[in-house]
């Protein structure tokens, strides 16, 4: 048996490393478990906003690849409209490797232990204590103790529907990830494509040396024909056809309002980023409720595990109101505007207003609560 900790941390990602930093420097005894070697890749668009740094007392510049003044959009490549970000660097394009070490870097210099290479295989609450089982790339049998759990193993969780955290049967955006290397041709725009893709969309992020390009389908089972978008996609950015390193990849999407936290014989757990599916359900955003949420969690533990019996329940309350409320509106207009999305994107990006109010959710200015009421009736009314 290993040592004894207040909170144990399952997944080093944006949102376990972002509960680990703030719960740890709070005082607390905290263990990060994670599967993979530090640094390591991760497929990823990398775009947040900016605002996340408020969340955090040190600088996250140094793992920002691009800072983005526009974005841009586009229907089969073509029909272009554009709106500008306003602010002061309002939207980051960030290298995942390096944001997640940067987090993880952090968190161990205010008091956290990092355990890599470690993959979790189960956690039961026995008493007043979570007992985790894991196993060390070695394939030793590793087991640990703790007050606490946060469980951030991302969008292919193997605990959180386990323990009655968020749903019990998620929902999946299916999309492929690219990585380009070469010359960029607007490091200061991001591009998201719709109609080359059915019942989703396309985007191509710049980075530092190339490209974060992604495809993804967000309703429906049916997968993209990802090959068939790209061979369009490329090219148009300067590549070729066939050009860089592809991985399928599952996002899980927001799907309703659920609780967070365990309660019960499982009692002080809770759910963060992608394991707690918070991913944006029309644009795929999941960096920042990741950071939002990790951070969140480390405030409710730090008063759960000072005996506010109440805290993890609050944790719920307060995801639900600074994002998931905005989710909500968010699928509601992803299911009808991906059902029709030539009609969508006359209808809603067209609209000489809309290209800004997207950029302001993108930039965290505003919430799809703020639109979703005329762009549905739009949509549903006037698509006939």
């Amino acid at each position: 048996m290993k040592a004894f900790f207040d909170g144990i941390v399952v997944g080093a990602g944006a949102a376990g490393g972002a509960a680990a930093y703030h719960l740890a420097a709070k005082g607390w005894k905290v263990l990060v478990l994670d599967a993979a070697q530090f640094p390591r890749p991760k497929p990823c668009g990398g775009g947040m906003a900016a605002s996340v740094q408020r969340l955090f007392p040190f600088d996250l510049r140094p793992a920002v690849d691009s800072v983005i003044d526009e974005v841009r959009f586009s229907w089969c490549l073509a029909d272009p409209v554009s709106a500008p970000l306003a602010g002061d660097s309002p939207f980051w394009i960030v290298r995942r490797s390096q944001l997640d070490a940067t987090l993880m870097e952090q968190a161990q210099a205010v008091g956290a232990s990092f355990e890599q290479g470690v993959r979790v295989v189960s956690a039961n609450r026995e008493g007043e204590h979570w007992q985790v089982q894991a196993l060390s790339s070695a394939g030793e049998s590793l087991r640990y103790r703790s007050r606490s759990l946060v469980v951030a193993d991302g969008s292919e969780s193997s605990l959180a529907a386990g323990l009655g955290i968020g749903p019990a049967s998620p929902r999946y955006a299916s999309t492929v990830s690219v990585q380009l290397e070469g010359e960029v041709a607007s490091p200061q725009a991001v591009l998201f494509d719709f109609g080359l893709v059915r019942h989703g969309f396309c985007w191509a992020f710049p980075r530092l040396g190339g490209y974060s390009i992604g495809v993804g389908t967000f309703i429906g089972r049916q997968e993209a024909n990802s090959d068939a978008v790209l061979s369009q996609l490329l090219p148009s950015l300067g590549f070729a056809a066939d050009a860089g390193q592809r991985q399928a990849v599952s996002l899980r999407i927001w799907n309703g309002h659920h609780p967070l936290h365990g309660s019960g014989v499982n009692a002080g757990a809770v759910a963060v980023g992608d394991a707690a599916s918070l991913c944006d359900p029309f644009l795929a955003e999941g960096l920042r409720p990741a950071l939002l949420s990790g951070c969140l969690a480390a405030q409710a533990l730090d008063r759960w595990l000072a005996g506010e019996q109440g805290a993890l329940g609050e944790y719920t309350a307060r995801v639900r109101r600074e994002w998931g409320e905005s989710m909500a509106w968010g699928k509601r207009i992803a299911q009808v505007f991906y059902r029709v999305p030539g009609v969508g994107y006359q209808l809603g990006i067209k609209r000489p207003t809309a290209p800004q109010r997207i950029a302001q959710i993108l930039s965290g200015e505003m919430g799809y609560g703020d639109i979703a009421q005329r762009v549905i009736k739009r949509l549903l009314f006037q698509r006939n």
